[in-house]
């Protein structure tokens, strides 16, 4: 299995130093689309040798923040060979998550989603990271660690199921490009996701992934750009991006690789 993966990260540099170094190893190629001021995504990206693409298209036409631009411009850097997977910069992929995709039997022409466990703090994460190895429990049951609490679905009571943004996976066969009217961050995802039919849209039953927070957030507080408080210990700090206007994150790059 081929899988290639985008991330758009603009101010999220602090989470990708969590995700990026393992999230690597569970795909054959990806790509990081970032702000070009955004010069902590682009050390990490450098620093992990994966290729970052700068970029401010997401202000193109007066938008505050238009990921489905940024989605789009990842996605045409890839070859389309095989899987493709759009993933959040705060997500963590689990550590059997090839495996999980081989036990799913997946489909070509549908598209997948997954359940996500919420870390709600930086602290909670530290605490209890250790915990997410392994998942399955009694090599038969799929079990949330009671540490972190389970996401919402999106379960539209006219469209059914839909894969939300954080985590979707299809394949390069069914030609689709992400919505670009939305201007933000809000919807596009769930616009992408009804190009299939009900159906087609799957969610993983083999899996959880891990959305890291670094506090509790009200939904949409993030659609414009980056608001939310730094994620990792007391002393990490915020800069200002001047060209956006838009919070970013400034934190120490280290030489280790977090393990999980």
């Amino acid at each position: 299995m081929y899988i290639e993966a985008v991330i758009t990260c603009v101010n999220y540099s602090d989470f990708l130093a969590h995700t990026l170094p393992h999230n690597m190893e569970m795909v054959e190629r990806l790509v990081v689309v970032t702000h070009p001021n955004d010069r902590a995504t682009k050390a990490l990206c450098d620093k992990y040798c994966i290729d970052c693409i700068p970029t401010e298209i997401m202000h193109d036409d007066g938008d505050k923040f238009n990921k489905g631009r940024l989605i789009n411009l990842g996605l045409s850097n890839l070859r389309h060979d095989g899987w493709l997977l759009h993933l959040d910069a705060d997500v963590l992929l689990p550590h059997n998550f090839r495996h999980c995709l081989k036990m799913a039997k997946l489909d070509k022409t549908c598209i997948y989603g997954a359940d996500r466990l919420n870390t709600k703090t930086y602290e909670n994460w530290e605490k209890n990271k250790h915990k997410t190895i392994p998942q399955h429990q009694y090599r038969f049951m799929v079990t949330p660690q009671s540490e972190f609490s389970i996401g919402s679905r999106l379960l539209h009571l006219e469209y059914g199921y839909v894969p939300i943004g954080y985590f979707q996976l299809w394949h390069s066969c069914v030609r689709r490009t992400y919505p670009i009217v939305c201007g933000s961050a809000e919807h596009s995802d769930v616009l992408f996701g009804i190009q299939w039919p009900v159906e087609k849209r799957i969610l993983l039953p083999t899996c959880f992934v891990f959305h890291l927070e670094s506090e509790p957030a009200k939904m949409g507080t993030n659609w414009d750009g980056r608001q939310t408080s730094p994620f990792g210990p007391p002393g990490t700090k915020i800069e200002i991006c001047k060209t956006s206007g838009h919070k970013g994150i400034r934190h120490p790059l280290d030489d280790s690789t977090p393990k999980y």
